[in-house]
C-alpha cells in the first residue's frame, strides 16, 4: 500500500486560508485514503474497544473525564470524529448508547470492520462536525479523541453545534493538539525542538497536489482561542489537562515522542459543561 500522499498526488505544502467546504473536501479525501494505513499503525495501540485520549495513552478508564462508571450507564453519547470508533464501542460496553460521526466513508467502514471483530455493534452517521445532523438536546456527553477539531475551519462553529445538541448539565470532552506544538517541526527527534514558526501564525498547514487543490489541511488556534470558542458557545470551561509522556511509554506516533513528551506538552484536552 503506497503513502496517502502518493496516492492524492500530493506534492507541496503551503500556508493559506482554506474555506470550510474546501477543508471538509479535503479531509474526506485524505481520510478515506489513509482510513486503512492509519489502522494498520495505530490499531493496535486504539484498540477495536479502547477509549485513548491521546498517544501519551491517557485511557478514560483511569481518567474518567466523561463522568464516573454509574453516569455512562445508559447515557446518550455522540463521538466526534470518531474514525474506527473505538471510543464509541468502549462506552457502550460500559453501558452507554453510544454514536459514532464522522466524516470519511473510509473510517466508518474501518469502524465497522472493528464492530464485526468485536462483536460490539455502534450506529455511525456520515456527517460533518459543523453541521451535526441530530435535534437539539439530543446526548448526555459528547468526546472527540483527536477527531474534528483540529481539521474543520470553524471550530467555533463545532463549539456551538455541540452545544445544541447536548442537554443542559451535559458535557463535552475533546482532545487536540497542544496549540503549542504549533511552533515545532513534525519531527520527533532533536530536529522538532527547535520553534520554526510562530505560535500566532494562525494559517493552515495546506498539502496541496500540482493543480493546487489541498488534499490535506490542518487548522491551527491558540489556547486562547479555544477557551474563547467554547465560552462563546455557551459552555463552561471546567477544566485544560496537559498529559505528561508516562514513563516506560517508548513508542513513537508521528511528532509524539519520549524526547519531545519530556519537555512539554503535545496534547490539551478540554473539559466542558453545557450550564443546566
Amino acid at each position: 500500500m503506497g503513502s496517502t500522499e502518493q496516492l492524492l498526488g500530493l506534492s507541496g505544502v503551503v500556508r493559506r486560508t482554506v474555506n470550510s467546504s474546501d477543508s471538509a473536501l479535503a479531509s474526506r479525501r485524505w481520510w478515506d485514503a489513509d482510513a486503512g494505513n492509519y489502522q494498520e499503525e495505530h490499531g493496535q495501540f486504539l484498540g477495536d474497544d479502547d477509549f485513548v485520549w491521546c498517544p501519551e495513552l491517557l485511557r478514560e478508564a483511569d481518567a474518567r473525564l466523561l463522568g464516573e462508571p454509574e453516569e455512562l450507564r445508559g447515557a446518550r453519547v455522540l463521538e466526534v470524529g470518531c474514525g474506527a470508533a473505538s471510543c464509541a464501542r468502549w462506552l457502550t460496553r460500559q453501558g452507554a448508547v453510544a454514536i459514532g460521526l464522522d466524516l470519511s466513508g473510509g473510517m466508518l467502514r474501518q469502524a465497522a470492520l472493528a464492530s464485526e471483530r468485536t462483536g460490539v455493534a455502534v450506529p455511525l452517521v456520515q456527517a460533518g462536525a459543523e453541521q451535526l445532523p441530530f435535534p437539539a438536546g439530543s446526548f448526555d456527553l459528547a468526546c472527540s479523541a483527536f477527531g474534528a477539531v483540529p481539521f474543520v475551519a470553524d471550530p467555533g462553529q463545532v463549539m456551538r453545534e455541540v452545544a445544541r445538541v447536548l442537554r443542559p448539565g451535559g458535557r463535552w470532552v475533546f482532545a487536540v493538539n497542544h496549540p503549542m506544538r504549533w511552533m515545532f517541526s513534525d519531527d520527533p527527534g532533536p530536529g522538532g525542538l527547535t520553534v520554526s514558526q510562530s505560535y500566532f501564525d494562525r494559517s493552515p498547514y495546506v498539502e496541496v497536489d500540482a493543480d493546487g487543490v489541498p488534499g490535506y489541511v490542518e487548522h491551527h488556534r491558540t489556547l486562547g482561542d479555544r477557551v474563547r470558542d467554547i465560552v462563546a458557545a455557551g459552555l463552561q470551561l471546567v477544566d485544560v489537562l496537559e498529559p505528561e509522556w508516562p514513563e516506560g511509554l517508548t513508542e513513537t506516533w508521528g511528532q509524539w515522542s519520549p524526547l519531545r513528551g519530556a519537555l512539554f506538552p503535545g496534547t490539551a484536552v478540554f473539559r466542558t459543561r453545557k450550564p443546566s
